[in-house]
């Protein structure tokens, strides 16, 4: 079940109707699993920025390492430029270039492309090498296609899927997890929603509530020592709001406060990144233009917007452990977060009861699973 279902609801500003990444109009995300065998546990996440073609249509974006130890392809050009012209995709890290390669294909098949010599893919990952069959690089390029295929609006498919179908954070199976914020009219009433691949370690907290240090799995443990809290989780965050790139690299700062909150310490050996894109059409750029007329939000406006960024953050975060399942794979078992055993720690601490039995509880949608 998602985290709401549970009584959490981090910060003061409300959800969108889908509380997803999707909730920004125009952004699609689409998965594609991979599980074949005993051993390969991985897959593709797209994110698609617009309904357009995202090279000809560029929109701003800023990418903020929090601590680097990861490959992330693209991501000079768009803190040069200031903007993103692909897709953004997420898989496993030893799949990062044939995902980028297979990328490049199929924006280069697109209408409107046949002069194009120069592409800049981002593509992002985080390493499940512990369930996933990882040195055997298993994504290729139907898979990248069937994410890029079914990106769509509407609810987004979390937990175990799509690039999260190998993760593992805090100790307990990680995956996808989405959220989003809407600001009240007063505050300009936009729009933000985060999306996560969740795989990195720490100590698990939940509103407040130490979650991982009741259910005895966190770094540092001595019956845990080589656990050091080490892993990665790459955020993406979306918005309606005509921002440029010195406001989204602000705004992608400020998600990993989110991240904080839930017990990350960013250790040396997570991989840590935030990826940040406008979709408002007024700040929207022309592959050819030599001259912008922008209108964009002014510094002053930013504050409700980093406050919406951190709690949908957190909330992501969340989803992406509460909503995943537990796997097998590569002759290991990673189980899901035991959501009965959270649930009685957040009530020791106070946290809002869950709905009563038998109330609606979100269904992830198809997932778009390949069994080889």
């Amino acid at each position: 079940m998602r985290a709401r279902a549970l009584g959490v609801a981090p910060g003061i500003f409300q959800p969108g109707p889908l509380n997803a990444l999707t909730d920004v109009a125009g952004v699609r995300v689409g998965h594609a699993t991979l599980i074949s065998g005993d051993s390969v546990r991985t897959g593709v996440t797209a994110i698609l920025p617009h309904g357009g073609n995202a090279y000809l249509d560029r929109v701003p974006a800023a990418i903020h390492v929090a601590n680097g130890f990861g490959k992330l392809l693209g991501s000079t050009q768009v803190n040069e430029l200031g903007e993103l012209e692909s897709p953004v995709l997420l898989t496993c890290t030893l799949c990062v270039w044939r995902a980028a390669d297979a990328l490049v294909e199929w924006m280069l098949e697109q209408p409107g492309m046949g002069e194009v010599r120069s592409l800049n893919p981002v593509v992002a990952e985080t390493n499940d090498g512990r369930l996933n069959a990882i040195r055997t690089r298993p994504v290729g390029a139907k898979d990248v296609r069937a994410a890029l295929a079914a990106a769509k609006d509407g609810p987004v498919a979390e937990g175990s899927v799509g690039a999260g179908t190998g993760t593992v954070a805090f100790g307990w199976k990680g995956g996808i997890g989405t959220s989003s914020r809407v600001l009240p009219p007063r505050l300009g009433g936009w729009t933000v929603g985060v999306l996560v691949q969740s795989n990195f370690g720490g100590v698990l907290q939940v509103m407040g509530a130490p979650v991982g240090r009741a259910l005895g799995r966190y770094a540092f443990q001595k019956e845990l020592e080589a656990e050091r809290g080490d892993g990665s989780i790459i955020i993406v965050v979306a918005t309606d709001a005509p921002l440029t790139h010195r406001n989204l690299r602000r705004l992608a700062e400020r998600a990993v406060l989110g991240l904080g909150r839930t017990g990350s310490s960013a250790s040396n050996g997570s991989g840590d990144y935030v990826i940040a894109f406008s979709t408002a059409p007024q700040v929207r750029r022309a592959p050819t233009s030599e001259r912008l007329a922008l209108q964009e939000l002014g510094n002053d406006a930013m504050s409700p917007l980093f406050q919406a960024v951190v709690e949908a953050t957190e909330e992501a975060i969340y989803d992406s452990l509460f909503m995943a399942t537990t796997v097998t794979g590569s002759g290991q078992t990673v189980e899901a977060l035991p959501l009965d055993r959270v649930r009685e720690v957040l009530r020791r601490h106070g946290i809002a009861p869950p709905p009563p039995d038998g109330a609606p509880r979100h269904e992830s949608p198809d997932s778009g699973v390949r069994d080889g």
